[in-house]
């Protein structure tokens, strides 16, 4: 196997160092105030507990929810204004992350959604769902199908397109008004 040394002292195949990028991208896995598919909110403040316990290191990248899958590494997660902005980072010596990673560049994927235990929860106005205050976030996943239709990639290493600096794109953030405007 021809192996190329990267900038940073990694290795890799010729092949992977062809795969046209990093594998970095961003995006946002929540989005506060707004109902998802099961009913549940999540309020502001919900990952703060959690992002002050533990390292970044410590949120796992899956692909599907599947703990048989880790795919990458977080390097970003922080609470904002508007949700839980990522950013994270596709280990591309994977087989299966150069998958996903073709996936995403294509846009066959871009959802991102939480895995997490309730801590602290309260009632809805709605006839089911709740609202969440606090959430012991384990791992946050790259997922086909986001029970939060907001909850996506932004931004993809190397894509063109301009970005306000959060990671949201004109594209996105009118996608996601349009879709709150309609619920």
């Amino acid at each position: 196997m021809d192996l190329k040394s990267w900038p940073d002292g990694e290795a890799c195949c010729a092949s992977c160092a062809e795969a046209d990028g990093s594998g970095r991208f961003e995006g946002y896995a929540s989005l506060f105030d707004l109902r998802d598919r099961s009913g549940d909110v999540v309020k502001r403040g919900a990952f703060g507990r959690t992002l002050a316990a533990k390292p970044v290191s410590a949120i796992r990248l899956l692909h599907q929810h599947k703990a048989d899958e880790p795919i990458g590494v977080w390097e970003d997660i922080r609470e904002d204004t508007r949700g839980l902005f990522v950013r994270g980072r596709l280990v591309l010596t994977s087989p299966r992350a150069r998958e996903i990673w073709a996936l995403l560049r294509e846009r066959a994927i871009d959802g991102l959604s939480i895995g997490y235990k309730t801590v602290r929860a309260g009632k809805t106005k709605a006839p089911k769902g709740r609202t969440l205050f606090d959430i012991d976030l384990w791992e946050i996943s790259l997922v086909t199908f986001p029970l939060l239709m907001g909850a996506r990639v932004t931004r993809i290493e190397g894509e063109s397109g301009r970005s306000d600096g959060s990671g949201v794109t004109l594209t996105t953030a009118l996608r996601d008004a349009a879709r709150q405007l309609s619920a």
